[in-house]
């Protein structure tokens, strides 16, 4: 099953959480309705007209509708700005520090920044649940630019680092897939019916319990046990819809994590971890319940109809055939005496801080690298690990501190040209004052340096720091960043990439929504959009003309392989900017099309150079697919 496949099952996936939810809220309703009309009945001393009994319905449910839409839209609207910082926190979530010793910390925080880099996403900010002892974890946030992972201290504790690896893959299986997004949406919206038994369960606590009042109503704990009667088939419908939801996508996230890292063992090993622990998976925050269907294992107990994960033994033997019961008892055994040690293992097994060398993979071709395209690959996650190991420590520090990521991000275009130069100092110093950009110009001589391949890759570990900024100050560090790639009046593909990049992700961060209000697109309609991106790709990648229009029909081809389209030269890069507003309305297939027809593109000469694979992965992130590095 492709990226774009997955990504249709969970907008499948929305619109049954949709039809359970609205099933719910008829059947809370029709309660409330009954529980208030047979009271009313038994007191009548006369039969009540179907008309009036009709208008009562009306009347009892209108407050009851209000007060489900009004729970599930704040809540919703409470979750879509920095939804994946706020889950994390309300489970008292710990931020993970911008310059970790703690051992632990740092693998998990290069882990992460292996994979996102190996995907091509942003990175995402880092969460851990110190008082959490239980093996678990989750990725929360509307879309990738917006994701928080946590995990669980009993995971940094337990695990070594190919489990640690295994669960983080899985979650990011979550993050690329829209599985996050289906998530928040399913806390905002059971939130609503929810929200009666919570009523109910006030009201029948705050009643005395023992007469009507003087005007001969139902007591205040009667009133509470009819809503809390009420309020619990919502909590029934709110398990069934999680189960419904999230089942089968942790098996999809399994068998994606262990596609990406090629190291079954890894992720077979926390689960068995999960299963031979007396921690197991569970937490013991009492907002377990409202974030157990995002979670990597179960973190409470359920009866297998409101189960929100397939049975452990099961995602085992999914990995590993011959495991059997058996085989997690003896574990429980051996375990009860001396619990793992993930680090200890790390170093008995010989696991440095990142991966050995390996030997470098073979060159796909232009189907199988679009094939790649959303789909975790072992090749490209040992390029991850390799990107993220040739970055220069320092660098990297610079990237993770809030106070040196925008200078960071700012020397990365400073120019060669020492006239350039000091007119790009001016307009930061203008903008924040003479120590930021005495620190830009510090960071844009370091940079001349660096290998061009590692400048996204930077730019994309700086992100946690820089979206962690208040609204204002991202504003202006986009408009400051603008002035910086224009100040030689010239805009060159790195340039144009990485202000894309940053400008889409911090938007996306700060708003959970595009920066365009596309309208729907198909192949047909986007024509001319689709055209020129290739006209781009090509006219950057292939100096020769006659090279260029090769390659502009080896793409076009696969894009309307019925049309006849001659290849137009375009204006440099800038192009783009009417490009992003169309191909972003394209949905599913037709995503996935032009995907392909990109990589045919890139890929036509048989070279990828620099700027083609910087091109690629800026497509990628406006089309939210995340691509591996180019090989």
């Amino acid at each position: 099953m492709d990226f774009f496949e997955r990504q249709r099952q969970v907008r499948a996936a929305s619109k049954r959480m949709v039809f359970l939810f609205i099933l719910a809220v008829f059947g809370i309703t029709a309660v409330v309705d009954a529980a208030v009309m047979a009271f009313v009945l038994s007191g009548a001393d006369e039969p009540i007209p179907p008309g009036e009994l009709v208008a009562m319905a009306v009347i009892i449910s209108i407050p009851v509708l209000l007060m489900i839409g009004t729970v599930s839209v704040v809540k919703t609207l409470m979750l879509r700005h920095g939804g994946g910082t706020k889950v994390a926190e309300s489970l008292g979530g710990v931020r993970v520090p911008d310059m970790p010793t703690d051992p632990q910390l740092k693998r998990y925080r290069n882990i992460v920044e292996e994979i996102a880099i190996a995907s091509s996403t942003p990175v995402p900010v880092l969460y851990y649940l110190p008082q959490e002892q239980g093996i678990n974890a989750f990725a929360a946030g509307y879309t990738p630019a917006d994701a928080a992972v946590c995990v669980t201290q009993g995971s940094l504790d337990r695990l070594n680092r190919d489990e640690l690896q295994g669960v983080i893959a899985h979650e990011f299986s979550h993050v690329v897939n829209g599985d996050m997004r289906l998530s928040l949406r399913l806390i905002g919206v059971l939130a609503g019916i929810t929200a009666l038994a919570v009523v109910g369960r006030v009201l029948l606590y705050s009643g005395n319990g023992r007469d009507r009042d003087r005007d001969g109503g139902l007591p205040l704990w009667a009133v509470g046990l009819v809503i809390l009667a009420a309020g619990w088939i919502g909590v029934f419908f709110a398990r069934l819809i999680k189960a419904a939801v999230s089942r089968q996508r942790e098996y999809l996230a399994d068998a994606s994590a262990v596609q990406y890292t090629r190291q079954p063992s890894g992720l077979a090993g926390a689960l068995k971890k999960i299963g031979g622990l007396q921690a197991g998976s569970k937490l013991a925050s009492p907002k377990t319940e409202t974030v157990s269907h995002m979670l990597f294992g179960p973190g409470m107990n359920f009866s297998s109809l409101y189960a929100t994960h397939p049975p452990l033994l099961k995602r085992i033997q999914a990995i590993e055939p011959d495991f059997t019961p058996g085989n997690l008892d003896e574990l429980r055994q051996r375990w009860s005496y001396q619990p793992p040690d993930g680090l200890a293992e790390d170093a008995q097994m010989g696991l440095a801080e990142t991966p050995v060398h390996q030997a470098a993979p073979r060159r796909p071709d232009a189907r199988e690298y679009a094939a790649a395209v959303g789909n975790p690959t072992a090749a490209s996650h040992r390029e991850g690990v390799r990107i993220r190991k040739a970055i220069p420590d320092h660098l990297a520090d610079l990237a993770h501190h809030p106070a040196t990521a925008v200078p960071l991000i700012y020397g990365l275009i400073f120019d060669r040209k020492p006239n350039v130069r000091q007119a790009q100092y001016d307009i930061v110093a203008r903008n924040h004052g003479k120590q930021v950009a005495d620190e830009a110009w510090r960071c844009g001589a370091e940079l001349v340096r660096l290998d061009p391949n590692l400048r996204l890759p930077v730019a994309s570990m700086a992100f946690p720091a820089l979206r962690g900024r208040p609204a204002e100050d991202t504003r202006l560090m986009t408009s400051v960043l603008g002035q910086l790639i224009n100040a030689d009046g010239q805009i060159d593909v790195f340039e144009y990439c990485l202000g894309t990049l940053v400008f889409v992700g911090l938007h996306e961060a700060l708003t959970s929504g595009s920066p365009w209000k596309s309208k729907r697109q198909n192949l047909t309609s986007a024509q001319n959009a689709v055209s020129c991106l290739i006209a781009v790709l090509a006219q950057t990648g292939n100096s020769d003309p006659r090279a260029a229009t090769a390659a502009f029909q080896a793409g076009i081809s696969v894009a309307y392989p019925q049309a006849r389209i001659p290849f137009l030269p375009v204006n440099g890069v800038f192009a783009l900017e009417q490009v992003w507003p169309v191909i972003d309305g394209l949905e599913g297939r037709d995503k996935a099309t032009v995907v392909s027809a990109v990589v045919t593109t890139v890929m036509a000469d048989r070279t990828v150079t620099v700027q083609e694979s910087e091109l690629l992965r800026t497509v990628c992130g406006v089309l939210h697919a995340p691509v591996p590095p180019v090989i």
